[in-house]
């Protein structure tokens, strides 16, 4: 793998699935466990929104690690690791983005574990957490445009 320009369009349109996720998700009744519990529908939503949001962080994570390093992470913990050990997200983010790996692994393999209980803390308590990793890595990327770096595809 040979490093290469990051592509904004790449990172804005991951970027712009982020926000609409977690925008989707504040529009659920978060705040009133009683009535999000008692709607399966609500929990559905929460789980699929809070998954791709999940994701899409993550694929601009990839991007960054394979078009700036050649650093060829396929897995979502691989990718947490890589950011953090190339400063591209540092001290308590980068703990929090390899929690949210492993949060992510659990969603997709281990979704009979996941109780609606757990859903709604994770949804309730952590999804500026998602956000505040998003604007880590634009920053990120906004910082280092200079040289190599970034294209407009």
């Amino acid at each position: 793998m040979v490093p290469g320009d990051i592509s904004e369009s790449v990172v804005a349109q991951r970027a712009s699935w982020v926000l609409e996720m977690t925008d989707a998700l504040r529009d659920l009744p978060i705040k009133n466990k009683a009535e999000f519990l008692q709607n399966k529908h609500h929990v559905a939503a929460a789980e699929s929104y809070l998954r791709r949001s999940l994701e899409a962080l993550f694929d601009i994570g990839r991007h960054i690690l394979a078009k700036r390093f050649a650093f060829p992470a396929t897995e979502y913990k691989e990718i947490a690791k890589g950011l953090s050990e190339k400063k591209v997200i540092v001290g308590i983010e980068a703990e929090s983005m390899r929690k949210m790996a492993g949060y992510r692994n659990r969603m997709v393999h281990f979704y009979h574990e996941i109780t609606p209980e757990e859903l709604h803390e994770i949804c309730l308590n952590h999804i500026d957490e998602i956000r505040l990793l998003l604007e880590k890595m634009l920053q990120w990327v906004k910082e280092n445009k200079m040289g190599r770096g970034i294209s407009n595809e």
